[in-house]
């Protein structure tokens, strides 16, 4: 694993991010009348998996805070895919449009539960300094 001195560094926060760059971009095709609705919801909650992953790396001295706000972040990524599923539903995402987006999710939430799992590569000791 490379030195990681930054949370731009992990590799699950460059699909978090690219993955809500497409939510922002194809979501621009919602109906009008679900600006502050679907639109609004799945843009937050995109965008919250990418703050939460940081969120949890400035957090890692303590493991219980990092395994909780990465929880946090896979919760969002999970409900960005309820989120998808809905506008599939309401047929404002072509079902091609939809598994593109809901693979893309299903990486970056893999990846989260593998940091979960690999807490200790994450976080320092208590012998560290």
């Amino acid at each position: 694993m490379p030195a990681i001195r930054s949370f731009r560094d992990l590799e699950v926060y460059r699909p978090s991010k690219r993955e809500a760059k497409q939510i922002f971009v194809i979501s621009k095709r919602f109906p009008r009348d679900e600006r502050f609705s679907l639109t609004d919801q799945v843009r937050r909650s995109s965008r919250a998996t990418g703050s939460m992953i940081a969120e949890a790396w400035a957090r890692r001295r303590y493991p219980a805070a990092f395994i909780s706000k990465l929880t946090e972040a896979l919760g969002e990524a999970m409900e960005t895919q309820a989120w998808l599923d809905h506008a599939l539903e309401c047929e404002f995402l072509d079902p091609s449009d939809h598994a593109e987006l809901d693979s893309g999710w299903q990486e970056v939430g893999a990846m989260l539960n593998g940091m979960i799992n690999k807490t200790d590569a994450f976080c320092p000791t208590s012998t560290r300094r």
